[in-house]
This record gives C-alpha cells, structure tokens and sequence, in this order.
C-alpha cells in the first residue's frame, strides 16, 4: 500500500492550538503531558467517509427494526388500532392505555442497565441481540388474542426494547467526535419520524391481509415485521463493529490516525476501563442533567403522545382508515428534512440548544394554531408544525447529552437518564388523549411543555455557557498540572480542557 504520509504531511495539533480552541469557547484540548498528536488528517477523512457509508446506514437499520418497520410499540400500535385490534381484542379505550404503558415498565427500568452492560458485552453483541430478541416479541404480539395476552407481549416488549436507542447513542457517541455526532444522529434518530410516516404506509399495505391464515390484518402487521426485524438483527450481529479500529473497512492508516482524532477530542474509549459506581451515578451531580431533566420529560410526552395518536387524529378529521395511514406520511417526512438541516447547521457552529428551542417553538406555534382552528384543512396544517417540533428535536436531545459527559460510564448513565426521563414523558402521553375528535386536554398541555421544553433549554444552555467561562478562568501552572491521562479520566468533563457544547 501507498505511503500516505509521503502524500499528505501530517497535521499536528499542538497544546497552544487546543488553548486557542478553548480561548474561542468551541473545542476541547487534549495534549497530552504537553506532548503533540500527530495523525494524517487525509486518512481521518477517509474514515469518518467509510463510516458515514457503512456504520450509519447499519445504525439507522436497527433503529428502522423497530421504528421504520417494526414500530410496533410506538406507531404501529396506533395503526394497528385504526386497523382493528382494539375491536377485536374488545378493548375499551382505558384497556388500550393501560397496555401501552405496561411497555414502559421494564423499559424504563433497563435503559441505564442495558448502557452499562454495554461495555462488558460491547455494543456489536448486545445491540443486535437485544433487535432479534424484540423482533421474536413483536412477532408473538400479532399472536396475541386477548387483553391478558396483549399485557404479558408488551411487558416483555418493553424488558428488550429499553437498551436499543440508548445503546445506540451511546455506540454512535464514541465513534465520532462530539461535532460530527449530530448529523449522524439525526439519520438515525431520525428514521422515528420516517418510521411515523412509512410504518403507516407499510401497515396500510400489510392490513389487506385480513383474513390470511385465519388472522386479522393488524396481526399481519407485527408478524410481517418482527420476522423482519429477526432477520437484520443477526445481519448486524455479523457485520457491526465493536470500536473503529476493529472496523473490517478501515486500512490501519485510517483506523490509527482516526483513533488519534478521536482521542485529541475525548471520544477515544478506552478498551479496558473498569466499571465504577461512583463513576455512574456521578452524572446525576452534574448541574446540566438536573437541568435539563425537566425538557427531556416534557420532550417525552409531545414525542410519543403524537405517535401513539397521529392516526387517530387524522382519522377524526373524518378520513377512512387507509387514507389516515396515508395522510400521516407528509408530516412525519416534513419533520425528518428539518431534523437533518438543522442537524447539519448545529455541527458546524457547535451549539445545540439554540436548535433545540427553535425546533420546540415551532410545536408552539402548532399546538396554537390547532387549539384556534375550525377548519379540518388547519387542524392538518397544524400537525405538520406539531409532529416537526417533536420529532425534529431527537438528535440535539441525544447529542446534547452524549456531548457533555464524560467519563465512559458517567456518559453512559446521562444518556440512559435521558431516555428514561423521555420515556416517563410516554406514560403521560398514553393517558391525555382521551376527549376526541379535539384532543384539547392534551393539545393544551403539550403546548404549555413545548414552552418549558423553550425555557429549560434556554436555562441549560446559559449554565453551559458560564461554566466553560468558569473553565477558562483556570491558571495556566493549575492546567499543567493536570495536563496528563490520570487527570482527563477521574475529573472527565470537569476537567478545565473540556469545553461543554452549549
């Protein structure tokens, strides 16, 4: 092979660039004992394109496996009540509730768990076990044939299902550096709003089957996709790497000198780090997850009371059950092009929050707009703006709370901590929805936690914000000293070369 080196000089990031950075308030420095790092940037870049072209697809799979198509405790649960489930299960409207939120026992219960297991068993193992176990589930939900039965599903449903999206955040979060993380999440957080819209396509399609094989055609719907969901499972069993340097993709020109990029921007992992409980439970003595803690529960409530009801809220505009599948698709689409533009912007200059209260007064203003409407044409308008607003966040939530914490198992327990304050939201979710065709109880309360959504992120951004200034404060022989790997893993983000993203 080639020597890169005699084609492209190597850069060198020296410790008076990192004190540049610092001084700018956008990056982190990581010299380490004030030693240079030294990396062919030809090769990083090739790295991070092999990644984008082969982790990110995969990625975003899995999390198609159970939103695009397999979302079946989110969106296909709704699609599978216009279809017919809750008239032939004959469930009352309390009944279908109360089986959505079994789900969410075990799973918010396994989320935390599941990330700190992760590194034990590593991500290319527990990642896709955990899909081909949710796929096995989901399919025996179509079996299902009476409300004992639909509880028992989905309390299991929710035991392997809890560990999938924060694992994923949290594997995605060390492959890249902490500004290129939330574009990727966007493609992959993002397949939430597709899956909004497509698994609504998709079980319009597979509900013709009524009558199959003795089923119902909201039965084929779990099947069809949780075999689905089995199958890419043990694919990426096969295919997903553990760390970027056991990547079969990368040459170890491009694995090297990306692990040294990594590493100058604190995303190495380290491959041996013992596990330590003061070390996890240190992320709930951080001031920015008590602060934020409020937004992501809120963020909760928008995000999955939209997804369990946007058919049912087409359908009340007076449509037939197939073209409310239909009619679902245009906002969920709409919601993941903003989700990936603004993605794209907030790398770029480094900031989440200010997309995070842009994005949350857009379902403002449709929540507004649909509480005024007497038009059914508004009304449909008005959940464009609403289903934009809460699914358009996902990334800047998950990037926001990847980007802040550090060391390894602190990080892994404030993104396990943000899925179980947004999940909580879910429960909520699944009991404001109960005065059709309006909605108006928790159209009223989802607009008053758009608002706090806006103002916590708001409050979270200028803590931010101070304590990086607090940072830059620290004394050049005080920085020296701590200038050295000991310091970087016991004081992790607290460490004054650290600089939090706003």
């Amino acid at each position: 092979m080639d020597n890169l080196d005699e084609k492209t000089p190597p850069s060198t990031e020296t410790h008076q660039d990192d004190q540049a950075s610092i001084d700018k308030g956008t990056g982190s420095a990581s010299s380490f004992t004030g030693e240079a790092l030294v990396w062919d940037k030809a090769a990083e870049r090739r790295a991070v394109h092999k990644l984008d072209l082969t982790l990110v697809p995969l990625t975003t799979m899995i999390c198609d496996s159970f939103h695009l198509l397999s979302f079946l405790d989110r969106t296909n649960i709704g699609s599978a009540k216009v279809a017919g489930m809750q008239k032939d299960l004959k469930l009352t409207a309390n009944q279908f509730s109360v089986a959505l939120t079994v789900t969410y026992v075990l799973f918010i219960l396994s989320e935390i768990p599941s990330n700190l297991l992760m590194k034990k068993f590593g991500a290319n193992n527990l990642i896709p076990g955990l899909t081909i176990l949710w796929g096995m589930v989901c399919a025996c939900q179509g079996a299902v044939k009476s409300y004992s039965g639909l509880l028992g599903v989905r309390f299991m449903l929710g035991l392997v299902e809890g560990g999938l999206l924060p694992g994923l955040v949290l594997y995605m979060s060390w492959f890249y550096k902490r500004h290129d993380l939330s574009l990727r999440l966007a493609f992959v957080l993002s397949m939430t709003a597709l899956a909004g819209a497509f698994s609504g396509l998709l079980a319009s399609a597979i509900s013709h089957l009524e009558g199959k094989r003795g089923l119902a055609g909201w039965s084929w719907i779990f099947i069809i996709e949780g075999v689905f969901t089995i199958a890419f499972g043990i694919f990426c069993w096969l295919v997903l790497p553990r760390r970027p340097r056991d990547a079969p993709f990368l040459t170890n020109e491009e694995a090297t000198a990306y692990e040294k990029a990594l590493e100058q921007d604190w995303q190495k992992e380290k491959e041996h780090e013992p596990f330590s409980w003061s070390e996890a439970l240190s992320a709930f003595k951080s001031p920015h997850l008590l602060i934020f803690s409020p937004a992501l529960f809120f963020n909760g409530v928008t995000l999955f009371g939209l997804a369990f009801f946007a058919p049912t809220i087409v359908g009340a505009l007076g449509n037939s059950p197939n073209r409310t599948q239909l009619l679902v698709v245009p906002p969920y689409a709409c919601a993941f092009v903003v989700a990936v533009t603004a993605s794209l912007v907030s790398d770029h200059i480094k900031q989440r929050g200010i997309f995070m209260i842009s994005i949350a007064t857009i379902a403002i203003a449709g929540y507004a707009l649909f509480l005024g409407s007497a038009s059914k044409h508004v009304d449909y308008g008005a959940l464009f703006l609403q289903v934009t607003g809460a699914y358009a966040t996902a990334p800047f939530v998950a990037s926001w709370q990847a980007n802040n914490f550090l060391p390894y198992y602190k990080r892994a327990t404030a993104v396990g901590w943000g899925f179980v304050m947004t999940n909580s939201g879910g429960i909520l979710s699944t009991w404001i929805f109960n005065d059709p065709p309006r909605f108006r109880l928790a159209t009223r309360l989802n607009l008053a936690f758009s608002v706090g959504i806006v103002v916590m992120s708001a409050t979270n951004m200028g803590y931010l914000i101070w304590a990086n200034a607090q940072k830059k404060k620290v004394g050049v022989e005080e920085r020296k000293a701590l200038d050295n790997e000991e310091a970087r893993q016991r004081l992790g983000d607290r460490h004054p070369d650290f600089m939090y993203t706003p």
